[in-house]
């Protein structure tokens, strides 16, 4: 089940498995259309109420916190509102002012929560250079202001800074770019995850369109071809021999109300994609109605062999290649007799349809997409299909599938 399915549905999305809820996540929504308000009204509280923590805990070593102090706070975690449309900017802005804050003697404490955030955002969004860039350069400023600086900046009397509290600050800077860059290479993991899934459901659904395609085709094309042989034949003898253009007209209706319902099944489909289909689907155990319906278009067809049993989609697939090759011959062969032999051997059913020609047009065999439809079929199930002139004259289809062993029918 997807993600927009479940969450249409009410249920949890476990963003673990299918990517962060961070913006730009969502397929239909683009990087950086969303503004985080909560987010960003919480850091700066927690990093105004720690700070008066902090000074308070570090007072007489550190600068009291007066407004400019709580301003460059402000500043610090107000820019990171626009931490997803401007990732450069912000954590550029938020180590400067973290900087000055710093410079300025006022204590340590939650204020280095918010170039965290910046570097964090900056390095997901693909600006590492960048969100480096701005963490170096404030740490270099923290290191002249603690070794060199600090004998001309507020707070009087201040110290420099031990290696100890070096050493601690170098392991949270090194944690800040190990957690940045390893929320960087699982977004971009969860992105090629979702562009494959994306790609898959696509591929999906073109196959399921050229299946449509193809039975709508077999079926129309077989019905629609003995329809127009029985309407010429009805509209010739109409006058001269009504029996049998009442015979025609019979076999029209029969044709047209077995071609609706095959139309109707394959529509079926179509409003309740993943339900099961009210119809079995047709096999070479309807191979008689097909020899049916190719006699009342005027065609003797003979059989050899016995159909084996196959699984469905192999089923379908032969009775399909044999419903599109005596199509064929109806349109386009002069030859009235066709001949379908089955035969099974090695793990593979072979179905061979000839018929004597000579051909009535420049399509001998089947037009494009009929043989096209046959090689898709064939193809689909790992087989193949040969076609074309025999050297004695007419035309041969010679199809090759494979099947799973059963005993004949």
């Amino acid at each position: 089940m997807d993600e927009r399915r479940v969450r249409e549905r009410g249920g949890p999305v476990r963003w673990w498995r299918h990517g962060p809820p961070w913006p730009g996540h969502r397929e239909d929504e683009e990087p950086g259309s969303h503004w985080p308000w909560r987010s960003t009204v919480l850091l700066t509280a927690f990093v105004l109420i720690g700070s008066s923590f902090a000074a308070h805990e570090q007072q007489g070593e550190r600068a009291v916190l007066d407004p400019f102090a709580r301003v460059l706070l402000v500043v610090a975690a107000g820019l990171l509102l626009w931490r997803h449309r401007h990732p450069v900017l912000v954590v550029f802005g938020t180590a400067a002012a973290t900087a000055v804050y710093l410079g300025a003697g006022y204590p340590y404490g939650p204020v280095l929560l918010t170039v965290a955030v910046a570097c964090f955002a900056a390095v997901v969004a693909g600006h590492r250079r960048a969100a480096w860039t701005a963490l170096g350069v404030l740490w270099t400023v923290r290191l002249l202001v603690a070794h060199w600086l600090y004998r001309w900046l507020p707070p009087s009397g201040d110290r420099p800074a031990s290696f100890a509290q070096e050493i601690v600050v170098a392991t949270w800077v090194v944690v800040i770019v190990a957690v940045s860059e390893l929320a960087r290479t699982r977004r971009e993991q969860w992105a090629r995850e979702r562009a494959e899934r994306a790609q898959a459901a696509r591929r999906r659904a073109d196959e399921e369109r050229l299946r449509i395609a193809r039975e709508l085709h077999d079926v129309l094309a077989h019905s629609l071809s003995v329809i127009n042989v029985q309407a010429g034949v009805g509209l010739a003898l109409l006058d001269t021999d009504p029996e049998q253009a009442r015979t025609a007209l019979t076999t029209i209706k029969s044709a047209s109300k077995e071609a609706l319902g095959d139309v109707r099944q394959v529509l079926d489909t179509l409003r309740t994609p993943g339900d099961a289909p009210r119809a079995p689907a047709p096999g070479l155990d309807r191979l008689p109605e097909l020899v049916e319906q190719a006699v009342r278009a005027g065609l003797t067809v003979e059989v050899t062999g016995r159909p084996p049993r196959l699984p469905p989609g192999t089923d379908l697939a032969a009775f399909r290649i044999v419903q599109e090759a005596l199509t064929n011959v109806v349109r386009h062969s002069g030859s009235r007799h066709a001949r379908v032999h089955l035969d099974r051997a090695g793990g593979a059913l072979r179905l061979r349809i000839d018929d004597d020609g000579p051909s009535v047009g420049t399509d001998a065999g089947g037009s494009g997409n009929g043989l096209a439809g046959m090689r898709e079929r064939a193809a689909a199930l790992g087989g193949t299909i040969e076609a074309g002139p025999m050297a004695d004259g007419g035309f041969r289809v010679l199809a090759v599938l494979p099947s799973a062993a059963g005993p004949e029918r």
